[in-house]
């Protein structure tokens, strides 16, 4: 069975050159493309998913390991991953379960999977340190686990946050509430202490009693809104940790009969495709969330295919986006 050793060994080129060679990387010459390309078909090397697992000897079926299926975050996130793994011949897998203990890891193992790009990690998960420890190749996406090094693909919200609140302060908003995600999350932990440090900058505090913490879901918006909005003195904007618990924000403030952004201003954090409909237009940090998926693909790739290279780390930068829910504060 030809490998790609041969097509390298053929080409006059290292075996990780043969490989983003393939898959038409942009730092590859395309001199040198042209000549892996000519080796290949000279040999018969197929880069098809099954070819190639034949030919290397390995499984090129990729894991993405969710925990909440139905957190519209994730369906986002599977097209533009699936269509960039498939561009570099290999197949995307879903794997969702309940928990990241060790069902996770027998799943990963018993299917055999060649990486794992990992969406849902807590910071205390036992997950990457199990991968790790079995030999699995594995990406943090959007989140990570300090306990254990590895790729990664997150944002940055400290420009999207600081552009965020210096319009919402500008336009006089002083009440601020929050319904912020997970403790036990990176993504939560940074854009909570993001929000909290700029808050400090303008002098202003989020009051104990304005900030609530939930799972990045629809049910954390609904009720956090209705115990922040059914006071007597409410805040006059509720920053949500994503927009997923913004739009539960936003049911929640329409079932209570509360205008927005007349009575309240909502904001969410992803600026995922729903939210720039005509009907829901929300104000949210975005981010290039298809590149970032992107770019978990190709780095899983690259850790398979070089499994000794250096941890990889992308952060994108983020912005504000004002819709249609943030107003200036009623009087």
């Amino acid at each position: 069975m030809i490998t790609s050793r041969d097509v390298a060994r053929l080409a006059g080129v290292s075996q990780p050159t043969v490989s983003r060679a393939l898959r038409d990387d942009p730092k590859v010459s395309e001199a040198t493309k042209k000549r892996v390309r000519d080796a290949a078909v000279a040999l018969g090397y197929s880069t098809s998913p099954i070819g190639r697992a034949l030919a290397v000897g390995r499984s090129t079926r990729v894991g993405l390991v969710v925990t909440d299926l139905e957190n519209q975050f994730y369906g986002h996130v599977i097209a533009p991953m699936h269509r960039e793994l498939e561009r570099l011949g290999y197949e995307l897998v879903l794997i969702t379960e309940s928990s990241e203990s060790g069902p996770v890891t027998e799943h990963v193992m018993g299917h055999g999977l060649c990486g794992v790009v990992l969406a849902t990690t807590t910071v205390d998960s036992l997950l990457p340190a199990r991968l790790r420890d079995r030999g699995v190749p594995f990406v943090y996406f959007n989140r990570t686990a300090q306990s254990v090094q590895a790729d990664s693909v997150t944002v940055d919200p400290e420009a999207g946050i600081r552009e965020l609140l210096r319009e919402v302060i500008g336009s006089g908003h002083r009440r601020i509430g929050a319904i912020f995600g997970p403790r036990n999350t990176s993504t939560g932990e940074q854009r909570e202490n993001t929000v909290r440090s700029v808050l400090d900058e303008h002098g202003l505090a989020l009051a104990h009693r304005d900030v609530l913490h939930g799972p990045f879901d629809f049910a954390t918006g609904f009720g956090g809104a209705r115990t922040l909005l059914d006071r007597e003195d409410p805040p006059t904007l509720v920053l949500c940790g994503n927009d997923v618990v913004a739009l539960g924000a936003l049911n929640s403030a329409a079932e209570m009969g509360v205008a927005v952004p007349a009575e309240v201003s909502i904001v969410g954090f992803d600026d995922l495709p729903t939210s720039g409909w005509a009907l829901i237009r929300l104000s949210t940090v975005a981010y290039d969330l298809d590149e970032m998926s992107r770019e978990a693909a190709r780095l899983i790739v690259a850790r398979v295919e070089e499994p000794d290279a250096r941890p990889r780390h992308t952060i994108y930068p983020s912005r504000y986006v004002a819709r249609a829910t943030t107003s200036s504060p009623r009087a």
